[in-house]
């Protein structure tokens, strides 16, 4: 599951009810401090590609020092990238492999929605508050500068553009409590099952009210093709919306050819559908019902 929300708007309290019922974490923003610790090798690249100065006086990274050189153009960009996301990349494999079996993994991701990683995930859980709390939040718990606090959540996704891709939305507009409640409740009726059920290879059970709660029904029927070609890659010619016989949104994918048919059928059930069927899959996600259709391209 993708786990994200922009800066001030609580996803620490959601992601601690998570890890209190044993949810595996992976934090992006811990994975890419330890990447660059003392004695990486990821800091010794840095410190080739940017010099001796972006380091404090005990060896570890001055981070304001590397943004002052690595921020100043493209191309400084562009080479610290190449330099950290390959390691934040492979060390995040590595704790993915590491998660047991029947693990619920939680990918706390700032930027997701930003790096457009959305598809690659069962879920997306957005936690949002809004702008001027989370303001006044950055400013009085954490003595930001109101200044740095806005530029900071004007340099991330908008709310439009996180609610286009997220599949449950947590408003944390009230209290710590309220949002820990919310998320304890998400995590007994969705994301339980549809662990269970992805293990099992089970169809989901349809829970009217998880449904009722979708956050954005006009991006639903692109957010599950998206997730589709991201399971399906080079064994999909096409994916398309069709009408499936019922009350659940129905997808067609056109195999290339019978061993990228049996690719699929491999493909689908880990990504969150179920065989119901010769050649059809149903979803496994309690709030999120659809059949899938696989077709051989002629």
């Amino acid at each position: 599951m993708g786990l994200t929300g922009g800066i001030g708007a609580g996803k620490s309290t959601v992601a601690k009810t998570f890890i209190e019922r044993g949810g595996f974490h992976i934090d992006a923003d811990k994975i890419a401090r330890e990447v660059v610790e003392p004695g990486t090798p990821g800091l010794a690249r840095l410190v080739e590609a940017f010099g001796e100065g972006i380091l404090a006086g005990d060896g570890s990274l001055d981070r304001a020092a590397l943004a002052a050189k690595a921020f100043v153009d493209d191309e400084s960009r562009s080479t610290l990238n190449s330099i950290t996301h390959p390691l934040v990349g492979a060390r995040t494999q590595e704790m993915l492999e590491a998660a047991p079996d029947d693990a619920i993994v939680i990918q706390d991701i700032p930027l997701l929605v930003e790096g457009n990683m959305a598809p690659f995930f069962h879920l997306v859980i957005i936690v949002h508050a809004d702008a001027e709390e989370r303001v006044r939040r950055l400013v009085e718990l954490r003595g930001m500068p109101e200044s740095d606090a806005r530029a900071r959540i004007a340099a991330q996704a908008d709310d439009d553009q996180r609610r286009a891709v997220a599949d449950a939305w947590l408003d944390n507009s009230g209290s710590p409590e309220a949002l820990a409640a919310a998320s304890a409740e998400l995590w007994a009726r969705r994301l339980v099952p549809f662990e269970t059920n992805v293990r099992t290879r089970t169809p989901a059970t349809v829970d009217p009210e998880l449904v009722a709660a979708e956050p954005n029904s006009s991006t639903l029927p692109t957010r599950i093709t998206q997730r589709l070609w991201a399971l399906a890659g080079a064994n999909a010619t096409a994916i398309d919306a069709a009408a499936s016989g019922s009350a659940d949104p129905g997808f067609v994918i056109t195999a290339r050819d019978a061993d990228a048919s049996d690719a699929l059928a491999d493909a689908l059930p880990p990504g969150g559908f179920a065989p119901i069927g010769d050649d059809r899959f149903g979803s496994a996600d309690p709030g999120r019902p659809a059949t899938v259709d696989v077709r051989t391209a002629e």
